[in-house]
């Protein structure tokens, strides 16, 4: 009977280990889990009306074994996908993928490996995260852009390293989405900080002036960017800020890119001296930035805030408060996405996760608790524009929404007149108050544990 009770203690004290090193593990808790079947939304070209799709967005479930965590997704964020006006004919389409991540990542003390075309990391949200390229380089032999959609292909197929590679960044922004998206083969995907193209203090594209949506985030200089994504070493990725100093002290500062533009006119060396074949001259049609090789590495020793050769640094984080080496989402004092924009052009780490077909390990289902969810969520940050208002209020989150947010409208009688939500992954909603007639009225925005709240004034001169 002793023995027994002693295997029987054994065995729960095992299982609340294992539950409370999941909650404790940001590799497994921080995936944004979609527990209410909300579906994906898509624009078209000339319906800025959002279309409803049949699969499911963020993550479908998370599992995890002692030393990995498997993520199933459909690669669907929440907030609404294109239009591509580019030419582009592809939707965000379901990936049914199975990504493997290991719980303790580690550097790599040997050659650095490179970033390559396809997924290097996902978000949060289940969307893919790609580097720099867009599979678009030029072709010295023909003095033409080859590779890609409409180009010729390169020499060599598509695996032959060119000595001038596009940058998908600068190049396709006509072609990217409100959120700064796009498809692949109906892989849709970030290059870059994943938060809409108008909420950068410059706005580098119209896009969203008729298919407006949101993003992951919304930027937010006075607090640590949230946990964002992980990188195929399995480190993690953050948004735009963290702490000065690497040791957590030092306030809010913006992370800086360690790259910049080089001072050239033609193309004909790479930064490191490198004598390489030449590429087209810097002009209107290919301006310094279009190609990767116009960066150049500066290193910035006493100055924390300036990211390694890999985009990254060892810090302190909240999610970390022990410290890791964390990349983070660069952008300008503008907020406009910086070269490298996420990882690269090499990883830091070693290589160990990877899209797998099926899952060949006892694992456990990881299932968020309501306590797990509040320890993970910042206080509720709401912001609601225009206000006065005449025919609709805009609501904003300003940091990453991990739970559902109830959006309800008050009149005077304390009527809810108006009701939407901002989902998991969204940090957006819109109210409708054409039908409503002037006068003042108060918003809650709540979760199961937080609210905010705010007067709302419609006037109609």
């Amino acid at each position: 009977m002793i023995r027994n009770s002693l295997v029987l203690s054994f065995f729960s004290y095992a299982i609340l280990f294992q539950y409370a090193y999941a909650q404790n593990n940001p590799a497994i808790s921080s995936w944004l889990q979609n527990t209410s079947g909300i579906k994906g939304r898509h624009y078209v070209s000339g319906n800025s009306t959002p279309i409803q799709d049949n699969d499911s967005v963020n993550v479908q479930t998370v599992l995890y074994s002692s030393n990995w965590v498997y993520v199933r997704t459909k690669g669907i964020p929440a907030y609404v996908t294109g239009p591509f006006l580019d030419g582009n004919p592809s939707l965000a389409s379901s990936q049914n993928a199975i990504f493997k991540f290991p719980l303790n990542p580690i550097s790599n003390t040997g050659t650095p490996v490179s970033t390559t075309g396809g997924n290097i990391g996902v978000f949060i949200n289940g969307v893919a995260l790609f580097d720099y390229r867009d599979g678009v380089a030029w072709n010295p032999s023909t003095n033409t852009l080859c590779g890609g959609p409409g180009n010729p292909p390169c020499p060599g197929g598509p695996n032959v390293s060119m000595d001038w590679n596009r940058d998908a960044v600068l190049a396709e922004r006509a072609g990217f989405d409100c959120a700064k998206g796009h498809p692949a083969m109906g892989n849709y995907h970030h290059h870059q900080n994943p938060s809409a193209f108008d909420l950068d203090l410059n706005v580098l594209s119209t896009i969203c002036n008729l298919y407006d949506a949101d993003g992951l985030y919304k930027i937010d200089s006075t607090q640590h960017s949230p946990l964002i994504g992980f990188a195929y070493d399995g480190f993690p990725i953050y948004g735009a800020y963290g702490f000065k100093n690497a040791n957590g002290t030092g306030g809010i500062s913006r992370m800086q890119s360690g790259y910049q533009k080089r001072s050239i006119s033609v193309r004909n060396q790479w930064a490191n001296g490198t004598t390489v074949t030449s590429g087209p001259a810097v002009s209107a049609n290919y301006p310094i930035g279009y190609f990767r090789e116009d960066y150049e590495f500066i290193a910035h020793p006493n100055d924390a805030t300036y990211m390694d050769v890999h985009n990254g640094r060892f810090c302190v984080t909240p999610e970390y408060p022990n410290g890791t080496y964390a990349y983070f989402a660069t952008v300008d004092n503008k907020w406009n996405s910086a070269y490298p924009y996420v990882v690269g052009p090499t990883f830091y780490g070693t290589i160990t996760a990877s899209k797998v077909a099926s899952i060949s390990e006892p694992v456990t289902r990881y299932t968020p608790s309501p306590a797990g969810l509040q320890a993970f969520s910042k206080a509720l940050q709401v912001t609601v524009f225009p206000n006065p208002t005449q025919d609709f209020a805009a609501v904003q989150m300003l940091n990453l929404s991990t739970e559902t947010v109830r959006v309800q409208l008050f009149d005077l009688q304390q009527r809810i007149v108006r009701q939407a939500f901002i989902y998991p992954g969204q940090t957006l909603c819109y109210l409708d108050l054409q039908t409503l007639q002037n006068g003042v009225y108060t918003l809650i925005a709540h979760t199961a544990e937080q609210s905010w709240n705010s007067k709302i004034i419609i006037n109609r001169q």
